[in-house]
């Protein structure tokens, strides 16, 4: 394409901006707009493309993770841009929304994170046991094993509470090193680390954030004193099941079979976005992900007890904070040049930026030049508008004033 046509005009693309176009699935038609990329001509639309609805997608999503994005936002573009079988790559996967409804959705599921916590939460829902399996291998654990335990921890765990995650945890690292760890061992890990901390009685902990975000022990004393509150008892086995039945509710016979036959061909790895040598060139059909934006979340810091469960150190993962623009863009710029190098001819790739800054960046026009430089074509920029969520509203967001009520996608693909 040249760089004076207009662009989407080819293949899947074309078909991309004539659906969005004319979508009209919550009642109200595409706005449309034009942008002027390097001289080419890229549409802009703006609509309701998916539902704000926190509740609204498959059950196994229900794991926290900070700055996720919604699952009906990778779907969206999967149905669009590809086709059964087909490899969907997530090159910042988080808790794996990218993955899990690509293999929902029966395509083949990649993706890689820098951050070592993020396999341990996106694996086991690609291959989910059955409740009584996980039922069973609960009565084979040692809950009542004396174990090592931080006493710092009590901040957040009634005293026997702290014993069963203690005595979990000895269990899990020991199958681990005796080579024992098997796909139901890793749902327990992955359903324990969900249920670290959190605000309700669904959790082991004492009210706290909510559990995508560990607070320090000084703020949780803090949080304890000023709401006069002790650690509860909370039983471990049978929050993990519950929480384990919750998970699998959604799950539909077809959907086990699809969600095997792609858990048998997943890549999901630990590494730098920018250097996935273990997948092989031209050999991703479509990219749907969300980069670390500026200023916005410490992951590590977010992370601390979950590391601390899985016996990893606290600083296992960078920061991934990007505070200057120039840094994220030059970071941004050697991941596209991998996006290039592992998507085959006619590729896409969906990149979901945000607003920063109190709506002063918008992080498309850093991310469109870096598209073109290295190698790609826009396709469109599509902007879903919602109301805010009651997530947003508990941080103190209204409607449209921060990126967290908006979703921008630039979407690009490879000649």
């Amino acid at each position: 394409m040249s760089r004076t046509a207009t662009a989407g005009n080819s293949g899947p693309a074309r078909n991309l901006v004539r659906d969005v176009e004319r979508f009209a699935g919550f009642g109200q038609p595409s706005a449309k707009a034009t942008a002027t990329v390097a001289g080419q001509r890229v549409p802009v639309f703006t609509n309701e493309f998916w539902t704000s609805k926190q509740r609204a997608a498959h059950s196994l999503h229900e794991i926290s993770y900070r700055a996720c994005f919604k699952p009906q936002l990778p779907r969206f573009f999967i149905e669009r841009l590809s086709q059964p079988g087909e490899v969907v790559f997530d090159p910042f996967m988080g808790r794996g929304t990218t993955l899990l409804e690509a293999a929902l959705l029966g395509r083949t599921p990649w993706g890689c994170d820098l951050n070592p916590l993020c396999t341990a939460l996106v694996r086991p829902r690609l291959t989910p046991p059955t409740l009584e399996a996980v039922a069973a291998r609960l009565r084979a654990v040692r809950f009542d094993l004396e174990v090592e335990q931080p006493e710092t921890l009590h901040v957040f765990y009634h005293p026997a509470t702290l014993w069963e995650i203690c005595a979990l945890r000895h269990y899990l690292s020991a199958r681990r090193s005796d080579g024992d760890f098997d796909a139901v061992d890793g749902w327990i890990q992955m359903v324990a680390l969900n249920r670290l901390t959190g605000h309700s009685a669904g959790f082991f902990s004492v009210y706290t954030l909510p559990p995508n975000q560990a607070v320090s022990l000084d703020s949780q004393r803090r949080i304890n004193s000023r709401l006069k509150q002790t650690p509860p008892r909370r039983e471990v086995p049978r929050l993990i099941l519950a929480k384990t039945a919750s998970l699998l509710s959604d799950c539909t016979e077809d959907q086990c079979i699809s969600l095997a036959k792609a858990g048998r061909s997943a890549r999901v790895l630990t590494g730098d976005a920018e250097r996935a040598a273990a997948l092989a060139g031209e050999s991703v059909v479509l990219a749907v992900t969300s980069p670390p934006f500026l200023n916005v979340v410490d992951y590590a810091a977010d992370n601390w007890l979950r590391n601390w469960f899985l016996g990893l150190p606290a600083d296992a993962v960078s920061s991934a904070i990007h505070p200057k623009l120039f840094d994220w863009q030059a970071k941004m710029r050697r991941v596209f040049d991998e996006l290039h190098r592992v998507l085959r001819p006619g590729g896409h790739v969906a990149f979901e930026v945000g607003e920063v800054n109190a709506r002063r960046v918008n992080l498309e026009d850093a991310v469109f030049p870096i598209g073109l430089e290295a190698g790609f074509e826009p396709v469109l920029l599509l902007i879903n508008r919602q109301r805010f969520t009651k997530t947003a509203n508990c941080w103190g967001v209204t409607n449209n004033a921060k990126g967290t009520n908006t979703n921008r996608v630039v979407v690009f693909r490879k000649p």
